[in-house]
């Protein structure tokens, strides 16, 4: 009895992960009376819980085995082959036409309210451009965050704004068809930025820090995620190598919700790992 109670305290997490997102699949399934959403959310779920109990018992390979399930499951299936436009001006797009569908809930879920609960999470284990730009050499940042910079991405967000509000006042026709084609061409040139930029600021995770526009949703919320690395201040010595592995340079090294970057956590949890003193969790 004692060794099963450990073992559930051990993958508690996966456990709570998985039941909310069964909840939010059977939720929609029986609101939206479809069955693609019980398959896709338990789907997604499933990965997740998954990933984090790798996680629990030390595998390295655990976050990148969510991005690849769950990142080429969505760049692939939902948004090419199911032709729907999952970037943010497919959001844009459904939320004029007052569908409450496909991307609106989608960015509902993983990017609105989801980041109460986890935070920046969906950039660290499910977005799709993230999972091409981890593979490249530069995991931990080589060259200092250029802050100014950061304003690029309230730019990007203003102009997807812009861009899809100006087809429906102008009525422009096969706008489905339009849609489609924009997310094909926006990934193309997403991925095109995110690996030019990580390889002029030697660093994978430039794109997400000064271009995406999707973090103008994702930062407000996350200040308030539930899950987060949490720091005892006591046992930091104060070594700095929390800093140097962190791709996203948060100040992990204070508890407070006001840390340096503090919204900009993806867990990956590479502070936890470097931390000599255990200070980190």
């Amino acid at each position: 009895m004692m060794r099963k109670n450990s073992m559930l305290r051990k993958y508690m997490l996966s456990i709570l992960l998985f039941l909310l997102f069964e909840t939010v699949a059977i939720t929609l399934w029986l609101v939206k009376d479809n069955l693609f959403y019980l398959l896709n959310f338990s789907y997604i779920g499933g990965c997740i819980a998954l990933g984090t109990a790798l996680f629990t018992v030390g595998k390295s390979y655990a976050r990148h085995f969510v991005q690849l399930a769950v990142g080429s499951y969505m760049l692939l299936y939902l948004g090419i082959i199911s032709c729907e436009n999952m970037q943010i001006e497919g959001f844009w797009y459904y939320l004029f036409l007052g569908v409450f569908e496909a991307a609106t809930i989608h960015y509902a879920v993983a990017k609105i309210f989801g980041p109460l609960l986890f935070g920046r999470g969906w950039c660290g284990y499910a977005c799709w451009t993230a999972m091409v730009l981890d593979f490249l050499p530069y995991r931990q940042p080589q060259k200092p965050r250029v802050k100014k910079l950061g304003m690029l991405r309230y730019v990007m967000f203003a102009l997807s704004l812009a861009l899809v509000s100006g087809l429906f006042l102008l009525r422009v026709a096969n706008l489905e068809e339009i849609m489609f084609r924009m997310f094909l061409v926006g990934n193309a040139l997403y991925y095109i930025a995110g690996i030019a930029l990580a390889f002029v600021f030697r660093d994978n995770r430039a794109f997400c820090k000064y271009l995406c526009p999707v973090t103008v949703f994702l930062k407000p919320m996350s200040y308030f995620s539930l899950l987060r690395v949490h720091c005892d201040e006591s046992k930091c010595v104060h070594c700095g190598k929390c800093l140097q592995v962190c791709p996203m340079n948060v100040e992990v090294s204070k508890e407070s919700r006001r840390r340096k970057n503090g919204t900009e956590c993806i867990l990956c949890y590479e502070c936890t790992k470097a931390c000599p003193t255990k200070a980190l969790r």
